[in-house]
């Protein structure tokens, strides 16, 4: 009887000893959740915000205020009538009213599941003078003593895309001269023309008028701005 009941002690013992530890171990284990939770960053600080290295009382960087406007700057590359990089880096800046513009064009374009490419935006007076010392010609190139709207920030030229990004047809490339390009040109396919006439309308409908020459080009009507030698910043 003796022996029964020093098995029956022992065994609520072993019984015991493993509870306590069962308890124990998940004591440490809510320890270490809470340690995580509490060292672990919350979605708001990973987010990376964009870096404002310009003065943004003057200029908008029109990426970050509407990422789904696509870019492709081609005078910071060689694919351009000069076929020589004329900018250090691509970056699209306009004034604040012309950029607000740009952008609800854009929202506007998402719902036909279509949007903008920006080719050229603001554009400093210094390399105004760079492009006028390779094509002094007024048809062309604007006599940078006088300047041009884009010296403003006020002008930019582009095209439309689909909502993979492709680049609508406008019977022309970009920077092409000749009677092609003119909005009075008639025959170019119909869809071509139609693709113009859409991206003319919206355009005129936002606060910019067009030029004759130049399918890509427009200029925002509704407020004039002084022209500037500012030089953006590149982040390599």
């Amino acid at each position: 009887m003796r022996i029964l009941f020093f098995v029956f002690a022992l065994l609520i013992s072993a019984c015991q000893a493993d509870t306590s530890k069962t308890e124990e171990s998940a004591s440490n284990k809510a320890d270490s959740t809470a340690s995580a939770e509490v060292n672990s960053p919350s979605p708001i600080d990973t987010i990376v915000k964009p870096v404002i290295d310009y003065d943004s009382s003057i200029w908008t960087d029109v990426f970050i205020m509407n990422p789904d406007i696509h870019q492709d700057i081609r005078y910071a590359t060689i694919y351009n009538f000069v076929e020589e990089k004329m900018y250090d880096c691509g970056r699209c800046f306009l004034r604040k009213e012309v950029a607000q513009a740009v952008a609800r064009i854009q929202e506007e374009l998402n719902k036909e599941q279509l949007g903008l490419k920006m080719f050229d935006c603001y554009r400093p007076r210094p390399i105004q003078w760079k492009l006028w010392e390779k094509v002094p010609d007024p048809r062309y190139v604007a006599d940078p003593r006088k300047g041009s709207m884009h010296n403003r920030g006020s002008a930019i030229d582009l095209t439309l895309v689909d909502s993979e990004g492709n680049e609508l047809d406008m019977g022309t490339e970009f920077d092409f001269f000749g009677p092609e390009a003119y909005h009075s040109y008639t025959q170019h396919h119909p869809t071509i023309l139609e693709n113009r006439k859409k991206l003319k309308n919206i355009m005129e409908a936002n606060g910019f008028r067009s030029t004759r020459t130049e399918w890509w080009h427009y200029s925002y009507r509704l407020k004039s701005y002084e022209l500037s030698d500012w030089l953006w910043n590149c982040n390599k």
